[in-house]
């Protein structure tokens, strides 16, 4: 007798249907699993395939970025949109900081230029100019002229510099003060005691102890110059 075709065992039926899914859910998880950087091969995917923003600067080859576009040479202050980058810490505050300290500078320098000795003059802060000190509410030139010259002549030089000749009794107490040296042949002061005539008269000197004595007007003396305190 003929024996026919023998049927699979349901065992047999069974194992093939699930090697089948098996095989088959392998195939579907590979097709939505990540493929990682390591699993590309280098150079097998062009860069029209890769997603904007999807591989950082740090990753990019020296040098790649420039050549894109047909862009040459680096990169320039015009090409970079400002807005874009963030505030350099303590950038905000850089630029007025020299500013600030020069402003600083500059007022300390004009203070010790404009003002000697600083005090105050109806509640305003005062001081003397350079080569002169302070002295009975004035500031007194420190030296006498460096030339002789005679009383109307010394009193129009005075007043050009904002000044006066000064009174004697004042000259001859300024004389007393420590480093102050009146000219040996004595100054002039301000004072005229005598008139004799039309511009004849005499006028106050002192000399460097302090004696006041007096002299023609036309007589030729050095003197020193009294300038209001500046405000």
């Amino acid at each position: 007798m003929r024996q026919g075709k023998r049927l699979p065992s349901p065992a047999l039926a069974i194992a093939a249907l699930a090697l089948f899914v098996s095989l088959g859910g392998s195939v579907y998880a590979a097709k939505v699993a990540k493929l990682s950087g390591r699993a590309i091969k280098v150079k097998s995917l062009p860069g029209n395939r890769l997603k904007p923003g999807s591989v950082a600067a740090n990753r990019l080859k020296p040098g790649v970025l420039p050549a894109l576009g047909g862009h040459q040479g680096p990169i320039t202050g015009a090409e970079i949109d400002e807005l874009s980058l963030g505030q350099v810490p303590n950038a905000a505050h850089a630029e007025t900081a020299d500013t600030a300290q020069s402003a600083v500078d500059a007022q300390t320098a004009l203070n010790a230029v404009n003002a000697v000795t600083a005090s105050k003059v109806n509640g305003y802060a005062a001081g003397c100019l350079p080569g002169t000190q302070p002295f009975a509410g004035a500031c007194w030139q420190s030296s006498s002229s460096e030339t002789a010259i005679s009383a109307p002549a010394a009193a129009s030089s005075c007043a050009t510099q904002g000044g006066t000749l000064p009174d004697a009794l004042q000259l001859a107490a300024f004389a007393q003060q420590p480093g102050v040296i009146l000219d040996k042949d004595t100054e002039w002061s301000s004072d005229i005691p005598v008139i004799s005539g039309l511009d004849v008269y005499a006028v106050v000197t002192v000399s460097a102890a302090g004696n006041v004595n007096s002299a023609a007007s036309t007589s030729s003396h050095k003197f020193r110059c009294v300038i209001p305190l500046l405000t």
